[in-house]
């Protein structure tokens, strides 16, 4: 690439569409990437350590208010404030207090990594939940309050990334599921509910080897229960990673409170006293406490 180039607005050379976050790529030279990301409000966001201590990134705010927790104090950032990202040891997240426009450069390539693995991942769920219209927007609610668990839980930066991951592809392995199957009204035979079982394992195969294969224990323990009785594997208690736990009460949740065609969803108070009755049995007490804090924030309950 040599000499001078113009474009109009809107004009990239590839754009990366997936919930809640777009990013397109304006200008590659070499190493270096010249990029326009755009989040939606309330959304959490990463910065991951690079390959070597050469990457350098850096996060220009076109538009829009971020926050971060830095040395246990919240600082926020708005349009003209900017974040460079050098030597980063361990993943850093952001959560956006509005919708959110970024100028973002990097010195070592990264595009291709949104662009060939999440187009992937991102197309399977939309497939995913194609197939089975009840979960249409399942996966992205799953994270959201998966996330929201994880930050009253107090855990580190890193496992809220994976759990995020796991949470928003933790159902990726229906895929393989017959679509009479995942749309029949009524009870399953029991080999119909074989098929289902599979599910938690067939996304765990998938993710392995991409980006977010840190997810994958989750995803593939994410029915797990505490007492064994839950799939694929029987796991109990501290068998289970607290990833998946999170997810499994997360996925409970917002199943129990979907409507489907044969059956309407349950409100949010009936469905937090139904997880609550299978503490200790099913589920964590101290994650479903957490959900109700959740919960009664929103004015939910």
């Amino acid at each position: 690439m040599s000499g001078v180039f113009f474009n109009y607005k809107g004009s990239y050379i590839e754009k990366v569409l997936s919930k809640k976050n777009e990013l397109s790529l304006l200008a590659n030279s070499g190493q270096t990437e010249v990029m326009i990301q755009r989040i939606d409000k309330d959304t959490l966001f990463f910065i991951y350590p690079g390959d070597n201590s050469d990457l350098m990134e850096l996060f220009y705010i076109l538009e829009g208010k971020i926050a971060l927790d830095f040395n246990n104090e919240t600082i926020r950032l708005s349009q003209g404030d900017y974040i460079v990202s050098k030597d980063l040891k361990d993943k850093t997240f952001f959560k956006t207090e509005t919708d959110v426009s970024l100028l973002y450069v990097s010195n070592q390539p990264v595009f291709h990594l949104m662009s060939n693995k999440m187009k992937k991942l991102s197309e399977m769920r939309r497939l995913v939940e194609e197939k089975d219209m009840y979960t249409h927007d399942h996966g992205e609610r799953v994270k959201e309050y998966s996330a929201k668990m994880g930050e009253k839980l107090h855990l580190s930066n890193n496992r809220i990334t994976v759990l995020t991951f796991a949470a928003a592809f933790h159902d990726l392995g229906k895929i393989n599921v017959p679509d009479e199957v995942l749309k029949k009204p009524g009870r399953l035979t029991k080999e119909e509910f074989e098929y289902i079982k599979k599910h938690p394992k067939d996304g765990e195969d998938i993710v392995k080897g991409t980006f977010i294969q840190e997810a994958a224990k989750a995803i593939g323990q994410h029915h797990e229960r505490l007492d064994g009785s839950g799939y694929p594997l029987g796991l109990k208690g501290d068998e289970i990673c607290i990833e998946a736990k999170i997810v499994g009460v997360a996925d409970s949740y917002d199943a129990m409170t979907s409507d489907r065609p044969y059956k309407k969803g349950m409100s949010p108070k009936d469905a937090i006293e139904e997880l609550k009755s299978l503490t200790g049995k099913h589920y964590d007490e101290l994650i479903v406490e957490k959900l109700e804090e959740v919960l009664k924030e929103e004015g939910l309950i």
